[in-house]
């Protein structure tokens, strides 16, 4: 997931002229926005009595896939940063 972030924001620096500090904020504003939107996605609370723990919130989700949640919000958040540097010349920034 590092070397497709690291893709990602060469391709920011190189091919936008944007500094490497201003790609990598950029990207990290971006990842960050969409995890919190992707963090919910595909979840099943644990539905076996005996699984659950004291304390334990009856929502929380079973499996919750953070590997794979990850790499989809990495490969979202690259697509993003492209589409956002693309159009940031036509609105005049």
């Amino acid at each position: 997931m590092g070397l497709l972030a690291a893709a990602f924001i060469a391709a920011a620096v190189g091919v936008f002229r944007l500094t490497i500090g201003g790609a990598v904020a950029l990207y990290f504003v971006i990842w960050w926005t969409l995890l919190f939107a992707v963090l919910p996605l595909r979840n099943q609370p644990e539905i076996r009595p005996e699984r659950l723990v004291p304390g334990q919130d009856p929502g929380a989700p079973a499996a919750p896939r953070l590997r794979e949640k990850a790499l989809w919000t990495t490969l979202f958040a690259g697509i993003a940063l492209v589409a956002a540097l693309v159009i940031f010349p036509l609105t005049g920034l």
